[in-house]
């Protein structure tokens, strides 16, 4: 019977920083599914907002936060999220991260919502480089065990106590046992058919926690980011908020601005309401993102990973206009957490994207989500201790079921089309019934046939686009970016 004093599922900032914290007071395993590098905060561009100038206050983040999330958010945590910022800015530079300076100060970035300048940056690559850095810290402690390639199948729960977690590895299935198991597993983005996150983001935390009778909450609120490269035979790629931080307009097929006649705010309205004007104009023919006015130079320093990658791509954000669409982006709600990360189930924690702390409310601001997962991931180990287990029950491996169901592919793409087309960004109730008669009756057809993770993770798809449909359904009217016709 293997026993760790905490179990980590997820290898992201809000993960890897726990289990820095965790191994302070004992031994850590984290289990990731695929690389540890292999994470969606390596994909985060933008940066980490937080009150770091004399001119911002911490009432005017509070205040964007809450008039982004359209007055959903619990203030307290918002506030307290808020608060810590500072702190934890200063946590990851004593960490080794390097963010972009000008004189020796930090150069803070503009983006969508915000009314100041708050967003610390590493260039337009923040996420991988604080990733790494991580990862360093990670690989040199002794008390942190690291298992790639290992897939959480379940968790261990009975009597409404978590005991571990049932781990898929080296193609066997084995349980693990903790007093503290922590799911940082990150968001839902690949249940729809086009989305800005990697396929690693396949709802598994969420999923996990629903069979094992965990509470959810706010999972309708599902953002879709304004801006994805949207160009035929070229594979999705997000465009930072902080292009349009550092002027960059949105325009029609006319090659005329648009957003001013949807928000006062212009490119910098928050993110439900630039996506839901950027739908709108796609009917009558294409969108780009134009920042060619500005002085090349500035661009290529600014952005030089997001000037590479489209480089690749044939396109030059220097001189073209760049076609875009939105896709699905994050998850604003998930497993329902305390500020400690306690879930409503004993023993069992989460935290970043995969929890719902309520911070986000109906809808995140731009650059709150690295905040609130470095936080909250800082905030837990305040109320855990290494415990040690007695009376575990037996739990059963699991076993493959089934012969004959749907295959893999097909059930993956039929949750895609069903998720993009009835449960996107603008819905109606006609469709969302729709939507999830055809869902469950996907889940019933499906059945995990083999010890391979991506026949779990689809499994997991599927169950994860119920629980967001189903909550559509019952919210009737229409609030952040659960827009409803």
């Amino acid at each position: 019977m293997k026993k760790y004093d905490f179990i980590i599922v997820g290898s992201g900032i809000s993960g890897l920083n726990f289990a820095l914290n965790a191994a302070k007071k004992g031994q850590v395993l984290v289990v990731t599914k695929k690389k540890i590098i292999n994470s969606t905060t390596n994909y985060a561009q933008g940066g980490i907002a937080a009150v770091l100038d004399e001119l911002d206050d911490f009432n005017k983040h509070i205040e964007d936060t809450l008039i982004a999330g359209s007055y959903h958010n619990n203030k307290k945590a918002v506030t307290f999220m808020v608060k810590e910022g500072p702190k934890l800015i200063n946590h990851l530079l004593d960490l080794g991260v390097k963010f972009s300076n000008k004189n020796g100060n930090l150069q803070l970035a503009r983006e969508g919502g915000h009314s100041m300048r708050r967003i610390a940056h590493v260039g337009d690559r923040t996420g991988h480089s604080i990733e790494k850095v991580l990862i360093e810290n990670v690989r040199k402690n002794k008390n942190i065990t690291i298992w790639e390639d290992s897939f959480a199948i379940d968790l261990l729960v009975k009597n409404n106590t978590c005991y571990g977690l049932q781990i898929l590895r080296n193609g066997r299935v084995e349980n693990l046992f903790s007093s503290a198991v922590i799911l940082a597993t990150g968001g839902v983005g690949q249940i729809y058919k086009h989305t800005s996150n990697p396929s690693i983001s396949t709802g598994d935390g969420v999923a996990m926690a629903a069979r094992a009778g965990a509470k959810m909450e706010d999972m309708e609120f599902v953002q879709f980011h304004p801006t994805v490269l949207n160009s035929p035979g070229k594979k999705r790629f997000l465009l930072s908020e902080a292009l349009r931080g550092e002027g960059a307009t949105l325009k029609n097929h006319k090659g005329e601005r648009f957003m001013p006649k949807y928000d006062k705010r212009g490119e910098l309205a928050p993110r439900d309401i630039v996506s839901r004007a950027i739908f709108e104009e796609l009917k009558k023919g294409p969108v780009y993102l134009d920042i060619s006015h500005k002085p090349a130079s500035e661009i290529k320093k600014r952005f030089p990973y997001i000037f590479a990658e489209l480089k690749k791509k044939g396109l030059d954000l220097t001189k073209n206009k760049i076609p875009i669409s939105p896709a699905a982006h994050y998850m604003c709600g998930g497993i329902k957490v305390d500020l400690h990360g306690q879930s409503s189930i004993k023993n069992l924690y989460a935290f970043g994207e995969v929890a719902c702390t309520g911070v986000h409310g109906a809808n995140r601001l731009a650059s709150n989500s690295l905040l609130e997962a470095i936080v909250f991931s800082n905030q837990i180990i305040q109320s855990i201790k290494a415990k040690k287990l007695v009376n575990i029950p037996d739990f059963a491996n699991f076993k493959p079921t089934g012969s004959q169901c749907l295959s893999n592919k097909y059930a993956k793409s039929l949750v895609k089309k069903i998720m993009w087309d009835y449960v996107g960004i603008i819905r109606n109730e006609k469709d969302l019934k729709k939507a999830i008669l055809k869902l469950i009756e996907i889940d019933a057809k499906y059945c995990v046939k083999t010890n391979k993770i991506s026949d779990f993770e689809t499994k997991n798809m599927i169950q994860t686009a119920i629980l967001v449909t189903k909550a559509a359904l019952k919210r009737k009217k229409s609030l952040g970016c659960h827009f409803v016709i």
